[in-house]
């Protein structure tokens, strides 16, 4: 699943309601006895999740026919690349990250769907008050997971209201993309028309490392190790396909510095709050220093942020009702600076012997251990 921190992760607000999505028979038998097989989830949530993911499906078209409807309504009042420029574009990244960087080779991302909204579903995480202790879901193939993704955003405001009644903090926010991890063929769609090359890429090639590995029960390794696979291949694809000096590469660049100091900041934060959160005070203690820290680190933001920032695209930090379960995703994808990076740099810089490196990981051993050994530095 991919988190775009790009912007600032803002309480999730549907940009349209939630699409009306009744798949054609056929399909609705096919998803049924699909979802029985497999085994994947169970329950009524894994059955509407499924269905809904399965009507999508079913009225997806083929990349390559999306120019031919150019002209047509479901691509006539799509913002963004033309259907031919966004077809080339993402057969481009496919063959890049699938030849060049050694990625699994599949069918994904081959098939485009026409949305009503600028997101794919809305995802539930939540986190215990006094501690950075995350709430997981458990899925029978995939084990236990920090989250909990609906298609319709009511689904999810339930979700959340269950969580709170627990005395858990909450956060929901939407993402643009997520793996099927190759139970599906992972679709595009409309929205994606309008991104800038790098995060097409960068969502792309995140995805696709997903569905090359994915270990169960280790969704912060996942997770890390998925966003820095789609970040320098990003750049990688940026550079050898337009050149470190275009313009499209410096736009890339550009959001790079005040993304690391976001992260940083939140970093502090997060730090100074587990300092409280460890001590021996007693529970109420714990959670006024909490409010006063985050309040106190809002303010502070907000007063230098002139100074620390280049762009407007972190400033309404200072207004939103931080909590545990907000910080938490910052750790989910972003706990060991520069962990990844080290073990790149150190192996001589080579991505695609990197993701070799990664496909050998196996799912009963610890899986930083072995990334270390596959790459001989250990």
């Amino acid at each position: 699943m991919k988190l775009v921190f790009r912007k600032i992760l803002r309480p999730f607000v549907p940009v349209q309601g939630s699409p009306a999505f009744p798949p054609g028979l056929p399909v609705l038998m096919a998803g049924i006895i699909l979802l029985s097989a497999t085994a994947l989830f169970s329950g009524c949530y894994t059955l509407k999740q499924g269905l809904t993911l399965l009507g999508y499906l079913g009225r997806a078209i083929p990349l390559e026919s999306l120019a031919e409807i150019e002209s047509a309504e479901i691509s006539g009042e799509t913002p963004g690349l033309s259907a031919q420029a966004f077809a080339e574009r993402v057969e481009d990244i496919r063959r890049f990250a699938m030849e060049e960087l050694g990625l699994k080779k599949s069918a994904n991302y081959t098939k485009y769907v026409e949305l009503d909204r600028n997101y794919l579903a809305a995802v539930v995480s939540a986190a215990v008050k006094d501690s950075f202790t995350p709430y997981e879901w458990w899925y029978p193939v995939l084990g236990k997971m920090p989250y909990k993704g609906f298609f319709d955003v009511k689904d999810a405001r339930k979700e959340a209201e269950k969580l709170r009644r627990q005395d858990l903090d909450v956060w929901i926010r939407g993402v643009d993309a997520f793996s099927a991890l190759g139970w599906f063929k992972d679709p595009l769609y409309s929205y994606m028309r309008g991104y800038p090359p790098h995060r097409l890429a960068d969502l792309i090639i995140h995805e696709l490392l997903h569905a090359t590995i994915y270990l169960k029960n280790q969704a912060q390794f996942n997770e890390e190790l998925a966003e820095f696979v789609g970040g320098e291949g990003a750049r990688l694809y940026m550079e050898k396909r337009f050149g470190s000096d275009s313009a499209e590469y410096q736009v890339m660049a550009e959001g790079g510095p005040d993304r690391d100091t976001f992260i940083a900041f939140i970093r502090e934060l997060i730090a100074e709050l587990e300092a409280v959160y460890q001590s021996g005070i007693p529970r109420e203690e714990k959670l006024a220093r909490k409010e006063t820290i985050i309040r106190s680190a809002q303010k502070r933001f907000e007063e230098t942020y002139d100074n620390r920032f280049q762009g407007d695209a972190y400033r309404s930090f200072a207004g939103l009702e931080v909590n545990n379960a907000y910080l938490e995703l910052y750790r989910l994808y972003h706990a060991d600076e520069n962990y990844f990076e080290d073990l790149y740099r150190r192996s001589g810089l080579s991505l695609a012997g990197f993701i070799a490196a990664v496909k050998t990981l196996k799912g009963r051993e610890d899986p930083r251990i072995q990334l270390e050994k596959a790459l001989g530095l250990k």
